[in-house]
């Protein structure tokens, strides 16, 4: 184990589970525990769950489970040395260096100076004659030179070379910048080649929160290349459908809300004209890590998407995504142009500024939308529409909001709005019944997920299920409550156990609670792999069920010594005396 078990222990007790996961997850509470939607995979029904009495979590739907160490290592794509750096650094504790590798530590740090160097050389070409096309680009854009500074925007050279000859001078390998995506390699004859990952084009850095370069985004000068943006793949250090462009800048004026759009140019546009919270996607749409950052920051969002049927589908999706949040979302709806950069291009900041101030709330939106599918000058056209806005109005989260809206509809089209409310609670009502109907079966799915996770780790576990159900909820009382472990030490051992998984964790505990009178998940990770910290987490689940009694304990022990007796073959005339009693203690 490469830190001192004292000191895990320490940072265990200072990285409270809650404070670390919240920032990355919503967290909604549910009597002693916590649920969110899982960061690590694509759910519709919260699985993952926060147990603040064991400082662990899980998620029930893909097994992903462990400590505030295991969720730092696998949310922000760090090694264990690194989340443990990354967690102490957050609470102040200072880290042993003993037997510490920084194999991988270095390279990301190589990785960051390559990027820095990289940005510095595009800037830098921006200027110089080989980037007159890129300037005059940002020129002829609007872009003022102290906006290109704020952004560090540059351009990339033709001739494929450019920056790879730069940075090999800079004492960059060939392979530190491939793995960085700034170099391409192609073979050929035998040899390989490696080329600029960018070229002609004119260059947007990704800065995280920190100022460090992750990546960049390359733009083409003329519209009517294929490529119009090439994007730096996923590297150790960025991720692109985690992280948002311009965020680094956005978030100092987060307070009054998030304008999120579709590309980079009006991002920039719009800060030049002021609005200096806004943010964008890089190259992907909408995704879930990209939500619950932006929920970390801000309360509100406005989505600033194109004009056109794309537009609309994106906003559609990142409504869906952000109803999963605490965040409030609002439409701008671009009248007279077709992305911000070309409405405040034609008429000003002003008009944008109106725009904002005119979007529309979720409800909005969707009335809206179902307003422009139907022709209200005609009678069977108002009543199809008063049934889908029917509809709509049954997502309202308060019977304010319904009575607003339904007051609205009734004076527009002369229909008695208690019509439109007992409409409204009809369908919530049918929704309700639907919901808990597939409440029930998510529960049952996330169940079998669970024990298909336990059973993949712990692949005798199916075959000897009652000895295996034993030793897990043997361990998770022991895990509860150490104390036992001297009363039962004599009465059970390692050797007890019949699946040799839960022989390796029930060896272990006993070790921890030996050396430190105590348990925790962070103690296990040197020994474990990820998977199998999940399953350890999710025997930790037990722990709400447990009677917490020593009685509970030896009735587990009995039923392993029985599991055993059938699993060796035991007969009764081969047992000592005492053994053989102890098949008929109750």
């Amino acid at each position: 184990m490469p830190f001192d078990e004292g000191f895990l222990q320490e940072l265990h007790a200072r990285a409270d589970i809650e404070s670390v996961i919240s920032p990355y997850v919503t967290l909604k509470r549910a009597g002693k525990l916590l649920k969110g939607l899982c960061p690590f995979h694509n759910e519709k029904t919260p699985s993952f769950t926060v147990y603040p009495e064991t400082q662990s979590y899980y998620c029930f739907g893909c097994g992903s489970g462990g400590d505030a160490i295991t969720f730092i290592k696998n949310i922000e794509n760090l090694d264990y040395g690194e989340a443990v750096r990354f967690l102490a650094d957050r609470v102040g504790l200072s880290v042993p260096q003993d037997n510490f590798s920084t194999e991988l530590y270095d390279k990301r740090r190589k990785m960051y100076e390559a990027n820095r160097a990289a940005a510095r050389f595009f800037h830098k070409m921006l200027y110089a004659p080989e980037g007159e096309a890129g300037l005059r680009y940002f020129h002829d854009r609007g872009l003022t030179d102290q906006t290109i500074r704020k952004f560090g925007l540059g351009f990339a050279p033709s001739g494929w070379h450019a920056l790879h000859q730069h940075l090999r001078k800079q004492g960059f390998s060939d392979r530190e910048l491939y793995e960085a995506n700034l170099l391409r390699m192609r073979q050929k004859d035998g040899h390989t080649y490696y080329y600029d990952a960018f070229s002609e084009r004119v260059m947007f850095p990704i800065i995280d929160l920190r100022g460090n370069v992750l990546a960049f985004s390359g733009r083409a000068l003329t519209s009517d290349n294929p490529r119009k943006y090439v994007n730096t793949g996923d590297t150790l250090i960025y991720k692109k459908g985690e992280n948002l462009f311009a965020l680094n800048l956005a978030k100092k004026s987060a307070a009054s809300g998030m304008i999120l759009c579709e590309g980079n140019m009006d991002v920039v546009t719009l800060h030049q004209a002021g609005f200096d919270n806004a943010v964008a996607g890089l190259g992907t749409a909408l995704t879930e890590q990209q939500v619950a950052l932006l929920s970390r920051y801000t309360g509100e969002v406005f989505l600033c998407y194109d004009a056109d049927e794309a537009g609309r589908r994106a906003a559609e999706k990142a409504m869906r995504l952000f109803s999963k949040t605490t965040v409030r979302v609002k439409v701008i709806h671009m009248r007279g142009g077709k992305d911000p950069d070309e409405i405040i291009k034609t008429y000003g900041p002003e008009r944008f500024r109106t725009l904002l101030g005119e979007a529309a709330n979720n409800l909005e939106y969707h009335l809206l939308q179902a307003r422009e599918k139907f022709d209200l000058t005609t009678s069977d056209g108002k009543t199809k529409y008063l049934s889908e806005a029917c509809a709509v109005l049954a997502d309202a989260k308060s019977a304010v909001e319904v009575d607003i809206y339904a007051g609205r509809l009734s004076e527009e089209f002369g229909v008695e709005k208690e019509s439109i409310q007992k409409d409204v609670n009809r369908i919530r009502k049918q929704r309700v019944r639907q919901s808990e109907q597939n409440r029930l079966r998510d529960s049952r799915e996330l169940e079998k997920n669970a024990e298909k996770t336990l059973n993949q780790v712990n692949p005798e576990r199916a075959r000897r299920l009652r000895a295996a159900k034993a030793e897990e909820l043997l361990c998770a009382s022991l895990m509860h409550n150490p104390e036992f472990f001297t009363q039962i030490k004599e009465e059970v051992s390692p050797d007890d156990f019949v699946t040799s998984f839960n022989r390796r964790v029930f060896a272990a505990l006993c070790d921890r609670i030996a050396a430190h009178g105590g348990f925790t998940i962070a103690t296990l990770t040197g020994d474990f792999t990820d998977a199998e910290i999940g399953v350890i987490a999710k025997i930790q689940t037990l722990i709400p069920q447990l009677a917490n009694t020593l009685g509970e304990c030896r009735d587990c022990i009995k039923v392993l010594h029985e599991e055993k007796n059938k699993r060796v073959g035991v007969r009764a005339s081969d047992l000592s005396d005492a053994d053989y009693l102890k098949l008929f203690q109750g």
